[in-house]
């Protein structure tokens, strides 16, 4: 029997502040389709919630208007997902209070793990709790996706069938059976960058393979993980770029990955083993080389 791992994303309510947990994600399927005419890439993908996490402090604090978000272990840019966050609360609410978030980041930027999306959908949860708003979940989708692509699967269960370009969210049965070790190599790839390297190795070399239907990715995910079809459009042009990529993939498969893959547009590689001592075992291998390496487990609730 595996024990199941539950994250609440308001953690703590004290009348004034709240305190939130805000995991990220791996994409154990990622396919990337045509450019649509909004100018977005469609996809196709399978959406995990993992236990590696930012924490969030949301307090009423200073005049109406204003608000201060402080990062200690992470420069954020002045306009971030936190600070739009707060701006679709207050034009969807008109809640003025000023409001200090203290953002202590764990989910590194740039990896394709989703971190500023959940931390975005964190401040919208804890917002709406702070204020008693009572925001319908439809409310609450629509402000996220105005916010960004991967915001919406955030409000939604641990994981999921997700289309569109990000917004069109299908929760299904989470597995939680399954260990993980991360690796994060260091290096950042934009999404701008990313869709455009897809695009070039598209138009050079095509999709490349066979594709699993989107309506069967739910079946797949519950079979077999050595067995799993799923594959990245960003992995190969991206490992083209980045050639640390292709290494740390490769050392996570010599490790004893059941299976293994970037998450997102990189840089982020993820193995999944179906035992905790294998899991260990290629953790304190792999440590010993990649700095940025972390254990994880996947999140069901």
């Amino acid at each position: 029997m595996t024990k199941r791992l539950v994250f609440c994303i308001i953690a703590l309510d004290m009348g004034d502040q709240i305190r939130a947990t805000a995991p990220c994600k791996i994409n154990l399927h990622l396919r990337v389709l045509e450019r649509r005419t909004d100018g977005y890439h469609g996809i196709e993908s399978l959406f995990q919630r993992v236990s590696l996490a930012d924490e969030l402090s949301i307090e009423r604090s200073g005049p109406d208007g204003v608000s201060e978000v402080i990062s200690p272990l992470m420069g954020l840019p002045p306009i971030n997902t936190v600070t739009r966050a707060i701006e679709e609360f207050r034009r969807e609410t008109g809640v003025p209070s000023g409001l200090r978030v203290t953002l202590t980041k764990r989910v590194p930027a740039g990896a394709g793990l989703g971190g500023g999306s959940s931390d975005a959908a964190a401040v919208l949860r804890g917002l709406d709790s702070l204020f008693d708003a009572g925001l319908s979940q439809a409310a609450l989708a629509c402000m996220a996706a105005r916010i960004g692509s991967d915001v919406p699967f955030f409000l939604s269960g641990p994981a999921a069938l997700v289309k569109g370009r990000g917004e069109i969210v299908s929760p299904i049965p989470a597995r939680d059976d399954l260990f993980g070790v991360l690796i994060w190599p260091g290096v950042a790839s934009s999404t701008v960058e990313a869709y455009a390297l897809v695009d070039e190795w598209t138009a050079q070399s095509g999709a490349g393979g066979t594709w699993p239907r989107a309506a069967d990715l739910p079946a797949l995910y519950r079979g077999p993980v050595s067995g799993w079809p799923f594959r990245n459009s960003f992995t190969a042009p991206i490992a083209s770029r980045y050639p640390i990529i292709g290494e740390a993939l490769a050392a996570l498969r010599e490790s004893g990955a059941d299976f293994a893959e970037m998450s997102g547009s990189g840089s982020a590689v993820f193995g999944l083993f179906s035992s905790k001592k294998e899991a260990d075992a290629a953790y304190n291998r792999l440590s010993a080389r990649w700095q940025q390496c972390v254990p994880f487990l996947l999140l069901a609730s």
